[in-house]
């Protein structure tokens, strides 16, 4: 699959799912924005893939911050004049509580970074993208699609229960301007997102279910790797999927299918 003159912009670009992404577009072609909350990672990604022979330019912003994704938009269009992909991946897990011990700023904060940052994402990227149309792919998860039985969670998985509906109505509303929009939803991938949740008295939230040893049937129990999830991402991207908008595709091995 050839990406050869598209531009695309990666939010949580310096690790994990969007690292691989973001390398797995330009070693296809495209021109990549490498955006995280950190101008260090951001940096490092785009250091990564021009040293691989590609183009790539640092952005760092809080995806939940109107302005600052604004002025990320405005630097791409001023650097290549063009959007075709946008993969709006950055999220956070936040804190897992529960719902008498959650607190509403802690619930705010998840819906805010999570939805709220996806909606801005999406937003600004807008008048670059209906230049030629293009793909736009959200990260969701197994969490508040399929699985509802994490304790705890329900701040989490109401955020990643929204992103499927926003893009489902973002898909029919920018069909006229051939911006497909699709959703991808991992389950348990080898990322360092775990280090950046906070889990309280989960104990208190818990159901007593019992679940048959080893949580992903597909892989005898292990977690799938993140450039398994950027290999879908580049074909949401590439015109492979140029019938294919509106849907959420499950990455997870079959965790879901026994753990929901």
């Amino acid at each position: 699959m050839t990406l050869e003159g598209k531009v695309a912009l990666v939010t949580g670009a310096g690790a994990g799912i969007g690292k691989a992404a973001a390398l797995k577009l330009a070693r296809a072609g495209a021109k990549v924005a490498a955006l995280d909350h950190t101008e260090e990672n951001a940096r490092k990604t785009a250091t990564r893939i021009q040293e691989m022979g590609g183009q790539a330019i640092a952005l760092a912003a809080d995806i939940s911050d109107p302005a600052a994704m604004q002025a990320a938009y405005d630097r791409v269009g001023r650097e290549w004049g063009r959007m075709d992909i946008v993969f709006a991946n950055a999220g956070i897990n936040g804190v897992w509580a529960p719902l008498e011990q959650l607190t509403p700023e802690e619930w705010t904060k998840t819906l805010t970074v999570n939805l709220t940052g996806t909606f801005l994402t999406v937003k600004y990227a807008l008048s670059l993208l209906k230049q030629n149309g293009g793909s736009i792919i959200i990260t969701s998860s197994v969490n508040g699609t399929r699985i509802f039985s994490n304790a705890g969670a329900s701040a989490y998985s109401s955020s990643k229960a929204g992103q499927v509906a926003f893009a489902k109505m973002a898909a029919l509303e920018l069909a006229k301007h051939k911006i497909r929009v699709n959703v991808i939803c991992p389950g348990w991938i080898k990322t360092d997102i775990d280090d950046n949740t906070e889990k309280r008295n989960l104990e208190a939230a818990e159901e007593p279910v019992e679940f048959p040893e080893g949580p992903i049937p597909l892989t005898d129990g292990g977690p799938g790797t993140a450039d398994q999830v950027a290999d879908l991402v580049l074909f949401l991207a590439g015109d492979a999927a140029a019938h294919i908008t509106g849907t959420e595709v499950w990455i997870d091995g079959a965790q879901s299918l026994l753990q929901g």
